[in-house]
């Protein structure tokens, strides 16, 4: 609690759900009673004018029904409010309301009652006029040094100054170069405009100026302005502030001179009549609003200043005399005099508080104790400090070092994937073929032990798998309470998903108000995207996983996917995915070998993966722990190679085809223009086939946006193929080096970095980076490497080779006995030769020498992968036999 607060005098809320900006407010003697007594004004978005007068019994009260005066709805959004003489022929004030399309002017009076219901007011249209033009706010006074009366300028949203004498309409003018409106103020001394343009420049423009320039509806220059003849809109001074402007205030209270006053997003500018800085000051925080008024002192100005903080300073031209706490952020403050209490503090917020407020303080009834004055021993401090350095350091060594049981007890997350397929599959718009596609239903639990609040459930899948519902939001959770939310997952692309797992993320606000996120994963079944087939003899791509292990048959491995056989030993299996492409796994009968083959090098991982997880599955239930896969194959990075290449492809075809389609739409809009001129033209001349050259751009636009589109497609197809390729790749080069789990998750985050392609920041680059950084640190070969500059900066790669030369250098490096950590200090020259048929590679690589002759021999395409582990291929109904 502050010490310095802004003491509520008279508070109230306004409406609900209603939106309110700085033109919302406004405090003046509204009903021309003439004893000074202020009344508050205030409009607001939803279309609601109300009228205060408070008067409360004792300070801090809040409003009573009598405190307001009025209250109309005048359906349209209410920008800003404004009192002054606006009427002809009166110098009573009226009340000014500008909406986003219309300017009314209404006269505000009362009755006096004669019962207890107390007197009654109502507002009489005295005139409105209709905008032609989005009206954005507006400012009067006494232009042209009128006297007796006001006179309206409205400011559009396009940047148009529309000056209205009153009842009639006087002209409109263009401000030049504008592209946003800015705050609008006029000086009643030097008889000008003062306003912000889109440059971050404070501009100034005569009246007399604007009143003899150039009209509105001739924006563009004809002869006789070219000719001389006409006067253009000229700005009479400008000053760059650097920044936008949330408001101007312009200030005459000295006879002698005025001062304009600009609120910037971080600075505070004082100017005089001829826009030189007078002083300015740097706010060190985010102002929402503000208002100059007079000052005790003489020649001096105080200032008030809102800001996002929820405080108001004042301020003596540029010293800080007053800081208060306000409870809301105020968009809008005034000072005026209510109820015979004069330099009251009315602010509102964006939501609708209103608060009368003055400055004070509240006195602290808090007595800090007297401290009690005792020698210290700084032997034992000491000890007590090592004792606690070594719990800090016990601490910093243990690995759960955030208490997870607090969050866990939270909220439990789990999910369960139905067995079976639903009885009505739920996919829809599937570009699978003729195969019927099954979806399957996936629920998820959750189940809190506290109360929570806003509890956002979010379901990813790996396209082309989709989900009929992703987002489940919850208000609210009473404690101890289940909570099941069901959905459906199916396959809608004709390619293989890169994954089958799931995630289930649950972000929730605990009672305290500390945003927590759970999360939990589920595995989809296989034979959601696959369906048994044909075993094939022959294919390009072969891959052999060894174990340590007495083969399994296939039958108990993959229940589903096989008919019972007598022996009950199934050592050959066939697999189509639902978009068409064929897998075959082979067992060995007397080898404890598994071969996967395919004509598509990226349809192996999904097998491989799931024949690898399963065969886990499978001895963990027959208590063996020991057990083991491995590759002694050469990595296939040929394969891997062309897929990188096909995607990087797509990636600059795409580039040239967006282009290309931009220059067709510029010239497309070039024709347009061209056409538009000739029939605008009172003597229009002959078209020259534009219309046909027009019809034959259109066509091209057209096809350009096409191909863009397919393109498009085609690369998240191949990316979603790349990453499958990728997975095997970890996989493979996993098994070969025995890595470890944190070394095979330091590869997906190097190869796997990205969840979505995009032309901005793709696939290449990154993975190249990353690359990178790893063979300059924990792969370095010597400190020269390690002291090499990578380029900071990410952008897409003239071609491929750089990439691909990382990627056959970090296998070779692993080979080597190389080891991943993020560890730099792990750095060391590697001499040791690891098994797997491969050859040595020169270490020169990042001095500049070429690899691909070297490494041609070390990985094979994998077409001839079988030489170094020979399986003979035989005919599927027969097995394997060594």
């Amino acid at each position: 609690m502050s010490l310095f607060k802004a003491r509520d005098w008279w508070s109230t809320v306004l409406g609900d759900k209603e939106e309110f900006d700085q033109g919302c407010l406004c405090l003046a003697d509204v009903d021309n009673t003439g004893n000074g007594q202020d009344k508050i004004i205030v409009g607001s978005f939803m279309g609601y004018l109300r009228i205060f007068n408070p008067h409360p019994v004792k300070t801090g009260d809040g409003a009573q029904a009598e405190d307001l005066l009025l209250e109309v709805h005048l359906r349209d959004p209410i920008l800003q409010v404004e009192v002054g003489k606006f009427v002809s022929g009166t110098e009573m004030l009226h009340l000014a309301v500008l909406h986003s399309r219309k300017l009314c002017v209404y006269s505000v009076s009362g009755t006096l009652g004669n019962v207890e219901h107390g007197n009654q007011y109502q507002i009489k249209l005295m005139y409105e006029h209709n905008l032609q033009r989005t009206a954005c706010n507006m400012t009067y006074g006494s232009f042209g040094g009128v006297k007796g009366r006001d006179l309206i300028c409205i400011q559009s949203v396009d940047g148009m100054l529309m000056v209205f004498e009153q009842e009639s309409y006087a002209f409109g003018r263009f401000l030049p170069g504008s592209l946003l409106p800015g705050p609008l103020a006029y000086s009643s001394r030097t008889d000008s405009f003062i306003t912000v343009s889109s440059c971050h420049q404070v501009e100034s423009y005569k009246y007399q100026v604007l009143a003899f320039a150039t009209d509105a509806d001739k924006r563009q220059e004809t002869e006789q302005q070219k000719h001389g003849s006409g006067k253009r809109l000229v700005v009479d001074w400008t000053l760059n502030i650097g920044e936008q402007a949330v408001d101007i205030c312009i200030v005459s209270f000295i006879q002698s001179a005025s001062s304009v006053f600009v609120l910037g997003e971080r600075n505070f500018f004082c100017l005089k009549d001829n826009g030189q800085i007078q002083f300015m000051k740097k706010l060190d925080y985010s102002p929402s609003c503000f208002l100059p008024y007079c000052s005790v002192s003489e020649g001096t100005i105080n200032t008030l200043i809102g800001n996002h903080n929820n405080m108001l300073h004042i301020y003596q031209d540029v010293t800080l005399k007053w800081a208060t706490q306000l409870p809301h952020v105020p968009v809008a403050v005034r000072v005026g005099c209510l109820h015979d209490l004069k330099g009251v503090i009315v602010t509102l917020s964006d939501d609708g508080h209103l608060q009368c407020s003055y400055l004070g303080t509240d006195p602290s009834l808090f007595q800090a104790p007297k401290v009690e004055s005792r020698e210290l021993n700084y032997d034992e401090l000491d000890m007590e400090l090592k004792e606690l350095q070594k719990v800090i350091k016990n601490v910093n060594k243990s690995q759960d070092v955030w208490p997870l049981t607090e969050r866990e007890d939270d909220l439990k997350v789990s999910a369960m994937v139905s067995p079976n397929f639903d009885s009505v599959s739920q996919a829809t718009d599937v570009e699978v073929g003729a195969d019927l596609v099954p979806s399957v239903t996936v629920k998820v639990t959750l189940k809190n032990r506290v109360a929570l609040q806003k509890i956002k459930l979010s379901i990813c899948v790996q396209p082309p798998l989709v989900i009929t519902g992703d987002q489940f939001t919850f208000e609210f959770m009473a404690p101890e309470m289940t909570r099941t939310v069901g959905f459906s997952v199916y396959l809608k692309g004709s390619y293989s998903p890169p994954e089958l797992e799931g995630n289930a993320v649950v972000s929730y606000s605990r009672p305290t108000g500390i945003p927590r996120v759970s999360q939990c994963k589920f595995r989809l079944p296989l034979k959601l995207v696959c369906l048994p087939g044909q075993p094939s003899k022959t294919a390009s791509h072969k891959l052999t996983i060894d174990t340590n292990k007495s083969p399994v048959s296939l039958l108990s491995l993959f229940p589903g996917f096989a008919k019972q056989s007598e022996d009950d030993q199934v050592n050959v299996m066939g697999f189509r995915f639902l978009g068409g492409s064929q897998v075959t796994l082979l067992a060995s009968k007397t080898s404890q070998r598994y071969r996967i083959q395919s004509e598509q090098f990226e349809d192996l991982w999904l097998i491989t993966n799931e024949l690898i997880i399963r065969l886990q599955e499978y001895f963990e239930k027959q208590g063996i722990k020991d057990f083991t896969c491995s590759f002694s194959g050469s990595v296939p990075l040929e394969e891997y190679f062309e897929l990188i290449d096909h995607h990087f492809e797509l990636r600059i075809n795409g580039e040239k085809l967006e282009e290309l389609l931009s220059e067709r739409a510029v010239q497309f809009r070039a024709i347009q223009r061209r056409l538009l001129t000739r029939f605008k033209d009172k003597t229009p001349a002959p078209l020259q086939h534009l219309d046909t050259l027009l019809d034959g751009t259109y066509k091209q636009v057209i096809a350009l946006a096409d191909a863009v589109e397919e393109n498009q497609d085609n690369l998240f197809q191949s990316f979603t193929r790349l990453k499958s390729a990728t997975h095997l790749v970890i996989l493979l080069i996993g098994l070969w080096q025995k890595l470890s789990a944190d070394q095979i998750a330091i590869l997906e985050a190097a190869f796997l970095p990205l969840q979505q392609d995009t032309q901005e920041l793709g696939w290449e680059e990154t993975v190249d980076a990353a690359l990178s950084h790893l063979l300059k640190t924990c792969l370095s070969k010597s400190s020269k490497e390690q002291a090499l500059n990578l380029n900071s900066q990410l952008g897409i790669p003239k071609d491929t080779s750089q990439l691909k030369k990382h990627i056959t250098l970090l296998c070779d490096r692993l080979a080597k006995g190389g080891r991943l950590c993020l560890s730099t200090d792990a750095a060391a020259p590697q001499t040791m030769v690891m098994p797997g048929g491969c050859a040595t590679i020169p270490e020169s690589d990042l001095e500049g020498r070429s690899i691909d002759q070297d490494s041609s021999e070390l990985f094979t395409n994998h077409k001839h992968l079988m030489v170094e582990t020979p399986v003979p291929e035989v005919s599927p109904l027969q097995g394997v036999t060594e």
